[in-house]
């Protein structure tokens, strides 16, 4: 196995952040030729491209990102070593904007992993105005919820998602028999923010009878759920935000239907702080964290 040169992973980073082959280029002190000759022997050694024009600028492939994605991980990881071997520490004050319901579902339930490995980082968690929202005089560091464009920032994909209804089993026992599609015809309707969640659900199990606009509408995720858990009614869950109460044995699933989102979680921050080494630790360390937890998840997935 022929493994890439430092180098040139290091090139291919920085093209990507900068999107010319001058800027990398004065970034790692060498040549735009250096840069090009290194791109070009990467490109070799994988057997696939990674750059491409774009204008008068260069991009990375779509291969080159997933590529990228990877190897970032592994230049965190010898970065790093190199700074404990030399006897330096992760430190400084890191400012993350986190989606109320990321937060309350999973990143207050990790933060003290995080805290014991980069103890010398001052942490802030604070909440978006809005679920899509990236505004860098608020954070370091953006945990949103939305299409993954936001344009002159760095994005990185946190995790995807399914919609499906979930329910207490207080409530299906409380009935003495599993739901069926048509009592949600008469059982309270929990919805998140409007009532295109339980539309397009009912939609897609083919239950266009059903009402699918009644019922209370919560301007939160968290407000849905916890009414929900506590056998209020069937709200829309998904594969992230509801993962770990089914886990857990406080929701179940009635039905198998799912709906794909669009949507999904990000981490999203402006190129420069995007690279400092706090920032960079905490998304490497949600990432790999989070990967655990999903497992775990889909582990315990309960129908009702």
């Amino acid at each position: 196995m022929h493994l890439p040169a430092i180098t040139a992973l290091r090139a291919l980073d920085a093209i990507a952040r900068h999107g010319t082959v001058s800027r990398a280029a004065s970034e790692l002190f060498l040549t735009r030729s250096a840069i090009s000759h290194q791109i070009s022997v990467l490109e070799q050694t994988l057997g696939f491209a990674v750059t491409q024009r774009a204008g008068r600028g260069i991009t990375l492939t779509y291969r080159g990102q997933r590529y990228l994605h990877e190897a970032r991980r592994v230049l965190s990881i010898l970065e790093e070593a190199v700074r404990r071997s030399a006897g330096g520490e992760v430190a400084g004050h890191l400012r993350v904007s986190c989606t109320p319901g990321f937060a309350v579902y999973w990143l207050c339930h990790h933060l003290g992993a995080f805290q014991g490995a980069y103890p010398h980082v001052e942490l802030s968690i604070t909440a978006p105005r809005a679920s899509d929202e990236v505004n860098p005089r608020d954070a370091d560091l953006f945990i949103v919820y939305g299409s993954g464009n936001w344009p002159d920032f760095s994005v990185e994909p946190i995790t995807s998602l399914s919609y499906f209804p979930v329910c207490s089993p207080m409530l299906i026992n409380a009935r003495g028999r599993p739901l069926a599609l048509d009592d949600l015809a008469d059982v309270l309707l929990l919805h998140m923010g409007n009532h295109a969640d339980w539309v397009q659900w009912l939609g897609a199990a083919g239950a266009h009878h059903i009402d699918g606009r009644r019922g209370i509408v919560f301007s939160e995720a968290p407000f849905a759920q916890e009414a929900a858990i506590s056998g209020q009614g069937v709200t829309i869950g998904d594969t992230f935000l509801s993962g770990d109460a089914i886990a857990r044995g406080l929701l179940v699933r009635p039905f198998d239907v799912t709906v794909e989102s669009p949507h999904g979680y990000y981490l999203v921050a402006r190129p420069e702080p995007s690279q400092r080494p706090e920032v960079r630790a905490f998304s490497e360390w949600l990432l790999d964290e989070l990967r655990v937890s999903i497992r775990a998840w889909s582990d315990h997935s309960r129908y009702a």
